[in-house]
């Protein structure tokens, strides 16, 4: 019998998803306060000043949320389709990357947008 526990498509994405929720939550509720190379959303254009720091520590962590969330919705599909292992990794690694490049796409274009005048 196949459990959905055992199903990489299942367990890929519902695993990160929470993972996400919960590092949104942290950095919601204890944002890195001074722009540094440890902890918070770290990009180039992130770190350019203390006012983009502050916006995009807020706006990512709640980005990943959204992001968590949807990840953990998507890992319904495992409960559906349940493929091969290589193939349901595959699947779940892909969807999990998808999510990562979603959230700097969107986190980086709210910058971009929101300091557009500098």
């Amino acid at each position: 019998m196949n459990l959905p526990f055992e199903n990489p498509l299942f367990l890929i994405p519902s695993s990160s998803g929470l993972i996400f929720i919960l590092a949104g939550f942290v950095m919601l509720k204890f944002p890195p306060k001074k722009i540094n190379g440890l902890y918070g959303y770290r990009t180039s254009s992130s770190m350019k000043n203390q006012e983009r720091w502050d916006f995009s520590q807020k706006y990512a962590s709640n980005e990943m949320i959204k992001v968590g969330a949807l990840l953990t919705l998507s890992s319904i599909i495992g409960l559906i389709y349940k493929p091969d292992g290589k193939i349901g990794m595959f699947l779940g690694l892909g969807l999990m990357i998808l999510m990562v490049v979603v959230l700097l796409i969107r986190v980086e274009k709210a910058i971009k947008n929101k300091f557009a005048n500098e």
